[in-house]
């Protein structure tokens, strides 16, 4: 039922025009991913999903009349895609680490200082096709259990002191920001 699958590139970045992110071209709008010290040198973009199998026996299960037990196996898919991406992130620092670097931050397309218009430049840049992600006009990802996003990549870069769930309206009830998953602070 589950295809899950991961891609993810260190993207140089050609430079800092505006406080934007010069990269393969295009500018990325992410201002948090500018440390303060250190060299940002690249940005981290990954792309993940579980394939489209999940989300087909969910919709099989809500035309069964089974709801409780589609709404169920949804959060689990929720559960698991966040599971997969921690598991890239442990990955891409892992990588970044062999080479001498260190990584900051994460933000995702429509995240406070992330556009969600960005989102298809990120999944471009991700390699996301080539896992079978896809997009709308609308930025929605298919397969629906699909996530991007991006880290800053450089030299001695700091701490961050924020986490992309600092503005969320639901951030007092959320079960992932009372845990180490708000965020990642690496």
């Amino acid at each position: 039922m589950l295809d899950a699958r991961y891609a993810y590139r260190f993207v140089a970045i050609d430079g800092v025009r505006d406080g934007q992110l010069i990269l393969a071209g295009e500018s990325l709008e992410a201002p948090l991913l500018i440390p303060k010290s250190g060299e940002l040198t690249a940005v981290a973009c990954c792309a993940a999903t579980l394939g489209e199998g999940l989300e087909d026996r969910v919709r099989t299960l809500f035309a069964a009349r089974r709801a409780a037990l589609a709404v169920v196996l949804d959060g689990i898919g929720n559960e698991i895609l966040m599971a997969l991406t921690r598991r890239a992130q442990d990955h891409m620092l892992a990588a970044a680490t062999g080479r001498g670097l260190s990584m900051a931050g994460e933000l995702r397309s429509g995240d406070p200082g992330l556009a969600l218009d960005t989102q298809r430049r990120i999944l471009t840049l991700a390699a996301a096709g080539e896992l079978g992600i896809s997009l709308s006009v609308g930025c929605v990802m298919r397969p629906l259990k699909s996530a991007s996003m991006v880290l800053g990549v450089g030299l001695a870069l700091p701490k961050v002191n924020w986490s992309r769930c600092d503005h969320c309206p639901t951030r007092p009830r959320c079960r992932v920001a009372a845990g180490a998953g708000a965020g990642v602070n690496i």
